[in-house]
């Protein structure tokens, strides 16, 4: 506007008005307001309810909302919420949101900025207040109304960025402005549940255009862009509500002020990936059991050094399958079994290969019922290297990695991990998964030259895709020294590459997985296990002879696990397997 008063007077004053009326009326025509007036006055949108009101807006700017239910289905219908959104267009998504979440929770409030007081009818779900400014003294009465409205049990929607997306050069796309910490010190003092969403869409190339000359241009067009949203279709997505506890007691407002943004980004549609279709075309009948008594018959001819521990009514063995061919048989059936659980089996009547026979076995056994509960298989390098006939690689995992010469188990004596399994009774039972760490831990008392294990651990299908490219990011390292032969080929999104290059991402898996997996599951335990160990992790690959299962390889240096954990497992034998020097 002081641009078109300084031009006025270079105008005669008898042409000032045309001027004037000329100059307005191009002002109207990019602004679009007489537009946004006419369209109150022919739909009749003044003096209207608010639910009412953003009904009768969306019917006359014939906007289709897509993912509204499932919207609705991830909002808790009572209890204190935090819902943080995205800020795209400037307006019709804060119409939309409020209408949509609104319908599940009366008491929804919006916390928002002056700008949306261009919807007074709506004004019933408004907390105003300037985020463009965290030290605006005029804040503290809405964000203290904020705060009390959700310790009260309510909800409450934000835009935390303040402002509608623009284009940033130093990113060279359009996006959101960095989040104002309000959302996390909101979920933080009011321990609510947190409910990321996320927007498609973007306003009109003019108006990122005239944004980047001047700032404050893009407030003025936002009147024309929601009209510009007429006859458009509109997709909101959520993720899973994240209660309060999954975030890190320790992290800063701002570290999770960031980290809600990226779960807000993280429900992208354009940032998804679907899993092959399973190879699987019918799942054949498992094998009968084999019988208790022939299992101890087996067991019994074992030599003594090879049941590793006894505890209780449990018993951790090692053997090879020529010792124990019918246990063998059954632990394949077991592995079988509990592998379609997860999406992974192999569809055969049980999970068994040739490397079962040159593998060696390592399970644990009810005594009195001669049942197998739990049990994985290991390569021992040294011994599957002097037995290769040299036509075919020895390990298993060669067919899912290439391994150079200098990976571990082309160097030294080392124990390849693998096809670990505890039956669905023991799972949620940290007995299970601890015999079968004390066992490998007495094994490798018995064989000190065995120093590091290797080896995958399986991310079940049942995974989002994002949660596998997220947990990629966060843990691997990559070496040249082993490779996947078929990789994920899903990284991570531009905003999460981002955040990760500022915070670490394995500090939030947690939290992550929470707002993208509809079951609310964390990352494997047995990946957490090999976190406490101290693993490496080297690549991810999809094992194609697995039903496309991707894994994650990894090694442990097991004499530099922490001495709390090898004192757990090798017991007496730690501070000896600790020192051992090989001759």
């Amino acid at each position: 506007m002081t641009t078109a008063i300084s031009l006025l007077k270079l105008v005669p004053l008898e042409k000032h008005n045309a001027v004037l009326t000329g100059v307005m009326g191009l002002v109207d025509r990019l602004l679009a307001i007489h537009r946004l007036d006419h369209l109150y006055r022919e739909h009749q949108l003044t003096g209207k309810n608010k639910e009412e009101f953003a009904l009768a807006l969306l019917e006359a700017l014939n906007v289709t909302i897509e993912g509204a239910q499932s919207l609705q289905q991830k909002v808790p219908q009572k209890g204190a919420l935090v819902i943080a959104s995205n800020h795209p267009f400037g307006g019709i998504e804060g119409v939309i949101l409020a209408y949509v979440i609104g319908q599940i929770r009366a008491d929804l409030k919006v916390l928002a900025n002056q700008g949306l007081q261009l919807f007074s009818e709506l004004s019933d779900y408004f907390i105003f207040t300037n985020p463009l400014s965290e030290r605006d003294p005029k804040n503290g009465p809405s964000l203290r109304a904020s705060l009390r409205h959700v310790k009260q049990g309510g909800a409450l929607l934000i835009f935390p960025a303040g402002r509608v997306s623009y284009y940033q050069a130093d990113k060279k796309r359009i996006s959101e402005h960095q989040w104002n910490r309000i959302v996390a010190n909101l979920v933080t003092r009011s321990q609510a549940h947190y409910l990321p969403v996320f927007v498609s869409g973007q306003n009109s190339p003019l108006f990122y255009r005239l944004g980047r000359i001047y700032y404050r241009l893009r407030m003025l067009m936002l009147p024309r862009e929601l009209l510009n949203k007429r006859n458009s279709s509109i997709e909101i997505s959520a993720g899973s509500c994240i209660p309060a506890k999954a975030f890190r007691a320790d992290s800063s407002d701002i570290e999770q002020t960031a980290l809600q943004r990226i779960q807000s980004y993280a429900q992208d549609p354009a940032w998804r990936h679907t899993w092959p279709e399973s190879n699987v075309v019918k799942l054949k009948r498992l094998i009968d059991q084999v019988s208790g008594s022939v299992i101890k018959s087996e067991l019994e001819k074992l030599a003594e050094n090879q049941t590793l521990l006894s505890y209780r009514n449990l018993d951790v063995y090692y053997a090879y399958q020529e010792q124990i061919p019918q246990t063998v048989k059954e632990i394949a059936r077991l592995r079988e079994s509990v592998f379609r659980e997860h999406d992974e089996g192999s569809g055969n009547s049980l999970d068994t290969d040739d490397f079962d026979k040159t593998y060696t076995h390592l399970f644990i056994v009810e005594r009195d019922a001669g049942r197998i509960i739990g049990a994985y298989r290991m390569g021992q390098s040294d011994r599957l290297l002097s037995g290769a006939n040299g036509k075919t690689d020895p390990f298993y995992l060669s067919a899912m990695f290439n391994f150079s010469s200098d990976f571990i188990n082309r160097k030294e004596p080392c124990l390849e991990m693998g096809r670990s399994f505890l039956i669905p009774e023991y799972q949620n039972s940290f007995q299970g998964l601890l015999l079968l760490w004390r066992g490998i831990g007495r094994f490798v008392c018995q064989f000190p030259q065995y120093r590091t294990l290797y080896g995958t651990v399986s991310l079940s299908k049942l995974y989002d895709p994002r949660s596998v490219s997220l947990i990629e990011h966060a843990l691997v390292t990559p070496t040249p020294n082993a490779t996947a032969r078929t990789q994920l080929g899903f990284p991570v999104s531009a905003e999460i590459a981002d955040f990760a290059r500022q915070y670490p991402l394995a500090n939030h898996l947690t939290s992550l997985l929470a707002g993208i997996e509809r079951d609310g599951k964390d990352i494997p335990i047995l990946l957490k296990h090999y976190q406490k160990l101290g693993a490496e992790f080297h690549c991810l690959g999809i094992d194609s002879n697995f039903n496309y299962t991707p894994g994650l390889l990894l090694s442990v240096e097991l004499a530099n696990a922490p001495e709390k954990l090898g004192k757990l497992y090798l017991g007496d034998g730690w501070e000896t397997y600790k020192d051992y020097k090989e001759k």
